[in-house]
């Protein structure tokens, strides 16, 4: 069975497009679905930022082809867990909802790793430090939610 995962920032189109990519390249696309939606509507049927693009494609990963949507009550039904980028976002998705195992769904993306910092900053209005940033931020919480999902195969 396929393990769906959904990856939550503000505009889908800096972390949580990188996030979808990232962790895309680390596991199977048999076993694990991965999406990516923002929590606004400002970039709906857009790329992602070039910046989020040029850092993904220096580590070989290709997110040129995305396209931001917006987060909808659907995906609560549709995703095993939700993971979003910073406590803004999760409050945002959880005030979309009543029901306890929807909430049980949504975690903060940084909780995943050892990170010494619990969300990852919006790199949007800095420069490209920033998105390299927030790229090793993602890339070692993602190696650890892969490591989870990768054992499950096995099982």
């Amino acid at each position: 069975m396929q393990t769906k995962v959904l990856m939550v920032c503000l505009g889908n189109i800096c972390r949580s497009p990188l996030a979808e990519g990232i962790l895309k390249a680390k596991t199977d696309s048999q076993v694990v679905f991965v999406d990516s939606a923002g929590t606004a509507g400002y970039h709906i049927g857009n790329n992602p930022d070039m910046r989020s693009v040029a850092v993904a494609k220096k580590y070989g990963i290709d997110i040129s082809g995305q396209r931001c949507r917006k987060f909808s009550t659907i995906d609560f039904a549709q995703f095993d867990v939700i993971y979003a980028m910073d406590l803004s976002n999760y409050h945002d998705i959880i005030a979309l909802t009543d029901d306890k195992n929807e909430i049980e769904k949504v975690k903060l993306l940084l909780e995943e790793g050892n990170a010494s910092v619990s969300e990852v900053p919006d790199p949007y209005y800095g420069g490209a430090d920033g998105f390299e940033e927030v790229y090793k931020l993602i890339n070692q919480a993602c190696n650890m939610i892969a490591k989870k999902l990768n054992s499950k195969r096995s099982l």
